[in-house]
């Protein structure tokens, strides 16, 4: 197959960039989702415009259902069924875009079937793997391999995102303004600007005061939680790369992320007997089926202590 053209800027700037706009603005979606669906774009441009399908110039509203079932099906030979829906909603936003602003008269995606996904349910830590993972700033701080600022900041990291549930980009945007020392509560801007409240927990509260009482180098309303030893506010690439350290150090998985923490949080109030739409609400989950996740995770829990402890089992 021929090398996949680039995308020029003339068709970005016509086709990409309002829509950019759109998602950023209008429906303030996060970098991330940003960038996923500019890849969705990008891709489809790339295979429209290749000469071994040639359909990029008779335009967009030429598209068929059939011309987007043999994108999805080469599609699948580069992405993971995951990636693949991910991009497919991005496209199907793409066109709804388009068709509200008259450029566009159907949307050729709708009704086209993709591949099915695999159930996967959320991985998570045992309270007693979250313990030692926790105890590992702390650990390194007393044998001498970490300063005492770097230290103690991991720690609250770690607190806030198994403490809280936030999410590892909450995580870094998050000031000190948004923090109720009192009650514990922190005011968390998550996906399309919502806003929810996270109760942090009395432990990460501690670790939060000790941090911004001793290390912060700005401890207003818009000093960031969270600082390298420059002063700069830390970054998701930070954070995940601080969580291998620790991972490693617990004799953890390396695979498992920030999000994980999430998952465990989740997870273990669930196991606790916490209300599922409580925990949907703490989460900042818009819809309940996302949150119901966590509860097959329990179950799968729950009956494999039935499988080892009943006699009937």
């Amino acid at each position: 197959m021929s090398a996949a053209p680039e995308v020029p800027p003339d068709v970005l700037a016509e086709w990409w960039t309002p829509f950019e706009d759109f998602l950023a603005k209008e429906r303030r979606y996060s970098t991330y989702t940003v960038r996923n669906y500019r890849q969705a774009f990008e891709d489809l441009y790339r295979w429209l415009a290749g000469p071994d399908v040639g359909l990029w110039t008779r335009g967009f509203d030429a598209l068929e259902a059939r011309h987007l079932r043999d994108f999805v099906i080469e599609a699948q030979r580069r992405f993971d069924r995951r990636t693949l829906h991910n991009h497919a909603s991005g496209l199907r936003t793409f066109f709804k875009f388009w068709m509200q602003r008259g450029r566009l008269k159907r949307n050729p995606l709708l009704n086209v079937p993709l591949p099915k996904l695999e159930k996967r349910l959320p991985k998570f830590l045992t309270e007693e793997q979250m313990t030692l993972l926790l105890s590992g700033p702390q650990r390194l701080l007393e044998n001498g391999g970490i300063e005492p600022h770097a230290a103690w900041r991991d720690r609250l990291a770690m607190e806030l995102l198994y403490g809280g549930g936030l999410r590892v980009s909450e995580l870094v945007a998050l000031n000190f303004g948004a923090i109720d020392f009192d009650s514990g509560v922190a005011r968390v801007v998550g996906k399309g600007q919502k806003e929810r409240l996270c109760p942090l927990g009395r432990v990460a509260v501690t670790v939060l005061k000790k941090v911004r009482d001793e290390f912060a180098p700005e401890k207003g309303s818009d000093g960031a939680v969270l600082c390298n030893a420059n002063g700069s506010r830390m970054t998701v690439l930070a954070v995940q790369k601080m969580l291998k350290r620790y991972l490693a150090l617990a004799g953890l998985p390396m695979d498992l992320t920030p999000h994980k923490l999430r998952h465990s949080y989740a997870t273990h109030l669930l196991n606790a007997g916490a209300d599922l739409r409580l925990v949907q609400e703490l989460l900042g989950h818009s819809q309940l089926a996302t949150t119901q996740l966590y509860t097959h995770v329990s179950m799968t829990r729950l009956q494999e202590i039935y499988a080892k402890a009943h006699p009937r089992a």
